[in-house]
């Protein structure tokens, strides 16, 4: 495993939730990121919002790990989620919300958007 495998390995083990993201959830640097921003936040979630522009090598880094070919991706107890449509269509159908709490992650916010 590469240091930048390990990192990203520690960095989704080791959070409950994490957004690899063009920006940071208080700047996010794209329309997609920033749609997951506000969802996670509507949710009231804690979690950790890893710039990807910072580094090109964990830009490319996380879509190898994942497998996955686009910024943002969510990461939920070491698992992949996915990405910006992914999760907007899991959260209006409320299954982001079910799943968070499955596993353990608490979430406030119903359907009073």
């Amino acid at each position: 495993m590469s240091g930048m495998n390990e990192f990203i390995d520690n960095e989704v083990k080791t959070n409950d939730v994490v957004l690899f993201m063009k920006g940071t959830p208080d700047a996010p640097q794209c329309g997609f990121s920033g749609q997951v921003v506000q969802i996670l936040n509507y949710l009231g979630l804690d979690y950790k919002g890893i710039n990807v522009l910072a580094d090109e090598d964990l830009r490319q880094g996380v879509k190898d790990y994942s497998n996955w070919p686009t910024v943002p991706q969510i990461y939920v107890k070491g698992e992949f989620v996915g990405g910006c449509d992914i999760i907007r269509e899991m959260f209006q159908q409320g299954e982001l919300q079910a799943h968070l709490v499955e596993k353990g992650i608490p979430v406030q916010g119903k359907a009073t958007a």
